[in-house]
């Protein structure tokens, strides 16, 4: 059978997607591309599986189906850190987002937001988005880290290397490494190609997504898989969710 990619970042109508799970099956595989579904859990997400019933619930909604059964969680929520062991286990992947990040006065800046602090610098923002990751990748029980260049709006339109250095790279990357946790390579917030080469040098696994909510998003993996592809990964060493399908 020959290979095809997986979307291991993918949303339905049980968060904030247009698709309701066969939709997204049917639209995703018409790509040639392997389906999962990673719907919003989290308290802090509108429309998100917000409550370890409700956990449980969307995973009994997946289990039919053979397809990645993932979950997106919140770094700065709790949800993630009361998940039962026995519901954790049906999971193929669950993935980890820094879509707020604490600052040391365990304020919260959120990705989404237009507002900024305005005593906040645009490099002691980096340096706490960084260690927040650093913090994800050393506590949160997730396979990969989503869009791991995700930053607040009012940031998006400065230079990559306004924002990345070498060491925050660096970091960033060692951190993963150690927790063995992938790198999603996003099709909606792009990863420069720099970082991306540095953590396939460090030997940090590649996961592709979408990150789709729409029908014209999901299954898309044009970009995540050419860079991956650019960058020297093998299609076989990227990050698969299917090898835990039972």
């Amino acid at each position: 059978m020959a290979w095809k990619p997986v979307d291991c970042h993918a949303h339905s109508t049980m968060s904030d997607g247009s698709l309701d799970v066969p939709a997204l099956i049917e639209r995703v595989t018409g790509r040639g591309v392997r389906p999962s579904v990673s719907d919003h859990i989290s308290r802090d997400v509108s429309g998100a599986v917000d409550s370890i019933d409700g956990v449980r619930d969307y995973l009994d909604v997946l289990a039919p189906y053979q397809i990645g059964r993932g979950g997106e969680f919140c770094w700065h929520d709790t949800l993630w850190r009361e998940l039962p062991d026995d519901l954790a286990r049906r999971f193929t992947h669950r993935l980890g987002s820094l879509h707020a990040i604490f600052l040391e006065d365990s304020s919260l800046v959120h990705a989404f937001s237009r507002k900024f602090p305005a005593n906040l610098s645009r490099d002691d923002y980096m340096n706490a988005l960084v260690a927040n990751a650093e913090r994800l990748a050393a506590t949160m029980p997730v396979d990969i880290l989503a869009h791991p260049t995700l930053v607040n709006l009012s940031l998006r339109h400065v230079p990559v290397d306004e924002l990345w250095s070498e060491e925050r790279e660096e970091r960033l990357v060692s951190a993963l490494f150690e927790a063995g946790i992938a790198f999603e390579i996003s099709a909606r917030y792009k990863p420069h190609e720099r970082l991306v080469r540095r953590a396939v040098d460090r030997g940090v696994r590649i996961s592709l997504g979408s990150d789709g909510h729409s029908v014209e998003q999901v299954g898309d993996l044009t970009f995540p898989l050419a860079l991956a592809r650019h960058c020297g990964v093998r299609d076989e060493d990227l990050f698969d969710p299917y090898e835990r399908l039972n």
